[in-house]
């Protein structure tokens, strides 16, 4: 299990897309609004990137928009074919 560490929260490396993820990047971008999510999506278009978080389908506060169940339709709907993604998931 790969981890990292952003913001003094650690995190899984569940998927890293051609290791897309920079972590100067994400320490800019990740925000106090994502602590309470279990996940973080992220996916890269015309080099940038964008966040979206997620919970486990477990957690009460999934909703069908936000439970990872979800993740693959989000990014086919989403994400820019062909961008490069990756999915955190937060260490408890």
């Amino acid at each position: 299990m790969k981890k990292i560490v952003i913001n003094d929260v650690e995190y899984e490396i569940v998927h890293n897309d051609d290791n897309c993820i920079d972590k100067e990047v994400l320490e800019e971008k990740i925000t106090d609004y994502f602590d309470r999510f279990d996940y973080i999506f992220g996916d890269y278009a015309y080099e940038k990137v964008r966040l979206k978080g997620f919970y486990d389908s477990k957690n009460k506060e999934a909703k069908p928009i936000n439970d990872i169940k979800k993740l693959e339709d989000y990014k086919n709907n989403y994400c820019s074919f062909g961008a490069k993604t990756f999915l955190l998931k937060k260490i408890k």
